[in-house]
């Protein structure tokens, strides 16, 4: 039964119906403003390449990778919950 609700979806998205952040849990729409973070090294020495992120702000429901929101630099969809 999932596979036919997703499946619906799924088509519904693709046929403009519904947003794909409508049919995700949490997302409100990323923030749309947002700045270049350069690659650095942790103190743990992991490399951190550079992206862009989300400028600071009260909530955590418009960030780039939670759940429902699109990050339009990488084309992913968010998969985290804003808890």
């Amino acid at each position: 039964m999932k596979l036919v609700t997703a499946a619906s979806a799924v088509a519904a998205i693709l046929a403009g119906t519904i947003s794909p952040s409508s049919a995700q849990y949490y997302g409100t729409g990323s923030n749309p403003e947002d700045h270049y973070v350069s690659g650095y090294t942790r103190h743990n020495g992991t490399y951190v390449p550079p992206h862009y992120q989300t400028n600071q702000d009260n909530s955590t429901y418009d960030n780039y990778d939670t759940s429902g929101n699109y990050n339009p630099h990488t084309g992913q969809w968010g998969t985290r919950s804003p808890y």
